[in-house]
């Protein structure tokens, strides 16, 4: 019988509160939450009053959490990107098993640092790489490991960023500036190199990579743009960035009923006339073309595998959708996957293609396609003594993280091939 698990939480917003927290509604008897920390009081606060955490066990800061006593089992630490190995390290000396939001960090150093750490200290140490646990991932894991297309020789994977979700994220958002944060190829496309090493099943080795800023920079701005979208825009009627559609009219806004992502990052408990205050100071209501954003919104990305196998990846902001699509090209036949569709189609050389339809297997697909509870279900298993393939522990995650710094690298250096050896030896000394 499962046991109930005590968890602290550093992090309050959309990943640490709005998913992570959650679990406990659906799973009570598995997850308690017990502590909190993050310096947004505001939003840490409704967090506490909704799962009942004492104000005596929240905190300023993740450093002023650990410098308590122990007072959980678990640690979710879902933080800055530049915050998370400062903060992982010490909660495992504490004795804290931790479930890190990726990435793990944008400096390699730290990261062979955490991995020496959670080695030394014996403690588990999960990354977020919740693709790994959706149905649509599994159900390609497994018919290519029952052999339905051969071994794999090629994988080619996209990533539709989506135009909204590009500006909201990585123009406007957290995640804009890389001295600030992460280069979007780590931050947001660890998921996809994990993804992309975990069908393959074997190394990679090499790794090149292209791509730029192309689009949102402020010399490519439009004829009457202004700085912000409510600062008489004469441009916000032909704009499909501008910040009230976004946030308060199109279906990812707040007037068509969504109270979720990403409208509750612009303001807690958002409504309309809330959301449209926030936006005249918000930076959330800036122009696309006048932010401090410097991350790609378009990256390809060559992979070579130990056997000679290779994958290409693709990420792109200017794009409708926001699902992935992967095809997987065997010895014997390929397979052709898109999460929008949540449809799986097998093409064998030989005999019937067979079409599977992902929705029929499972009823919750909210969350990553389903996977971000999933994950937290298996993380829990494993901390209770059940063994898991998809557990995506800190040993698993390194490679695909050297495997982003290497795309980065090479992408800064006009495509150059980077050696993914040399790049762990580098960063192991």
């Amino acid at each position: 019988m499962s046991r109930q698990i005590t968890v602290a939480i550093a992090g309050t917003g959309s990943r640490g509160g709005g998913t992570y927290a959650q679990y406990q509604k659906k799973f009570p008897e598995r997850m308690k939450i017990v502590a909190l920390a993050d310096p947004d009081t505001v939003r840490m606060n409704l967090l506490a009053k909704e799962f009942d955490v004492p104000a005596e066990r929240c905190f300023a800061s993740a450093e002023e959490l650990l410098a308590q006593p122990k007072l959980a089992d678990v640690m979710i630490i879902a933080t800055q990107d530049r915050q998370h190995v400062a903060q992982a390290v010490p909660a495992l000396r504490k004795g804290y098993d931790i479930l890190l939001e990726k990435p793990i960090s944008n400096d390699p150093y730290a990261i062979m640092e955490l991995l020496r750490t959670a080695h030394e200290t014996g403690r588990a140490v999960t990354i977020c790489h919740v693709l790994r646990y959706t149905p649509f991932y599994g159900k390609i894991k497994q018919l290519i490991s029952e052999g339905a297309i051969g071994e794999p020789v090629a994988i080619h994977a996209i990533e539709n960023v989506g135009y909204w979700h590009q500006a909201h994220s990585f123009v406007r958002g957290n995640w804009a500036n890389s001295d600030v944060q992460s280069p979007m190829i780590l931050q947001k496309s660890c998921h996809d190199m994990d993804i992309i090493l975990w069908l393959m099943g074997k190394n990679c080795t090499r790794v090149s990579s292209y791509g730029s800023l192309k689009v949102f920079r402020p010399e490519m701005a439009p004829e009457g743009a202004t700085e912000t979208c409510l600062g008489g825009c004469r441009c916000k009627e032909e704009c499909p960035y501008d910040a009230e559609k976004v946030y308060i009219t199109n279906s990812t806004g707040v007037a068509s009923g969504n109270t979720e992502w990403p409208v509750d990052v612009v303001v807690p408990e958002p409504t309309v006339e809330r959301v449209r205050e926030a936006l005249k100071t918000s930076p959330y209501g800036r122009c696309v073309y006048h932010c401090d954003n410097n991350v790609v919104d378009h990256q390809a990305v060559v992979m070579d595998f130990e056997d000679g196998s290779t994958a290409t990846f693709t990420m792109a902001a200017f794009t409708k959708r926001t699902a992935r699509e992967i095809k997987v090209m065997g010895t014997a036949g390929e397979l052709v996957g898109d999460m929008n569709t949540n449809l799986v189609t097998v093409y064998p050389f030989s005999g019937e293609d067979q079409v599977y339809d992902i929705s029929k297997l499972a009823e919750d697909f909210s969350g990553h396609g389903g996977g971000d509870h999933r994950m937290m279900s298996e993380f829990f298993d494993m901390l209770e003594g059940k063994e898991s393939e998809t557990l995506t522990s800190i040993d698993v995650s390194v490679q695909s993280h050297l495997m982003s710094l290497a795309a980065e690298e090479s992408r800064l250096n006009g495509g150059c091939g980077v050696s993914l050896q040399e790049l762990r030896e580098r960063y192991s000394k």
